[in-house]
């Protein structure tokens, strides 16, 4: 179950990084490693996206309910150097990004922006991660446009599936009032809060400038289901959080085992936060990926 993992750890002590920056690495900040930020006048948004440019194969991220393109940091600083063009994109009504009813219709849905971003920029075929809620999001683009992805990341999401098997199975393992608690608890693990206290305070930083007041969430073009996710056949990971409350690694593998075919990966003492808590295992893990496809 962890072969992936484990075989990322072994890269990266290759790597000669230490055995405290893999479990609890700071993100980076460095003004002048961070991709830059415009807007992209799209029908009903101006949406807010960030860009490492150049002609390099594109790699597009998907954030969680919690954050928006700011929690992409650390994997903007370590895919851009290896030759990939890193795209992230605040959805409409989170983070910098704002809703335009006069230019097209409310609220439309995170895969449409996605697909009018990307004829904006002009992309050809890219590889596209979602984690957690940008999890959702990405399957649903999947089996809309397939013809424009080379691969596809799926990490610590429930996929949104409304099937009686995931409603149960989340019932048997959710802990009562869980969703009453603040998000930081919900989904960053306590490993990470006890021992970076300053990462935790920028995650909650991000998280409290995400979800617009009032800005209602966009739905999926079409519920995620089971016969859904059997048409995406194109190269799927699916990584998982081995401490995550919300899409436990049980949870994950009960919805991937509907795909036709998928490889797996799991985060050691991760919580939902897996991209936040853990960049360096999460990033090696998604470049090992996308270089073999």
């Amino acid at each position: 179950m962890h072969s992936v993992c484990w075989r990322s750890w072994g890269l990266l002590a290759m790597a000669g990084l230490a055995l405290g920056c893999l479990i609890f690495p700071a993100p980076a900040r460095a003004a002048e490693n961070l991709p830059s930020g415009r807007y992209a006048e799209l029908p009903g948004v101006k949406l807010w996206f960030t860009d490492t440019g150049g002609t390099g194969t594109p790699i597009v991220l998907l954030h969680a309910n919690t954050g928006t393109s700011a929690s992409w940091e650390a994997q903007a600083t370590a895919f851009a150097p290896e030759g990939y063009r890193v795209i992230a994109f605040d959805r409409r009504g989170w983070g910098k990004s704002m809703a335009d009813p006069a230019t097209g219709p409310q609220p439309g849905s995170v895969a449409g922006d996605l697909d009018a971003l990307a004829d904006y920029l002009k992309l050809d075929r890219f590889h596209l991660v979602g984690v957690a809620g940008g999890g959702f999001v990405s399957l649903d683009y999947a089996a809309w446009r397939p013809e424009r992805l080379r691969s596809l990341v799926v990490a610590a999401s429930t996929g949104q599936f409304a099937e009686p098997e995931m409603r149960d199975f989340t019932a048997r393992v959710e802990i009562p009032e869980l969703r009453k608690q603040a998000a930081v608890y919900r989904e960053v693990g306590p490993s990470y809060r006890g021992a970076n206290p300053a990462g935790t305070r920028r995650w909650i930083e991000i998280d409290e400038h995400a979800q617009q007041p009032g800005a209602p969430p966009q739905p999926l073009r079409t519920p995620n289901t089971f016969a859904k996710l059997a048409t995406v056949t194109m190269p799927i990971l699916v990584m998982a959080a081995d401490a995550d409350l919300l899409a436990p690694p049980a949870l994950m593998r009960t919805w991937a085992g509907h795909l036709k075919s998928y490889e797996w990966a799991a985060v050691p003492d991760s919580g939902h936060a897996i991209a936040w808590e853990h960049p360096d295992i999460f990033n090696a893990n998604v470049l090992a990926f996308v270089k073999r496809h």
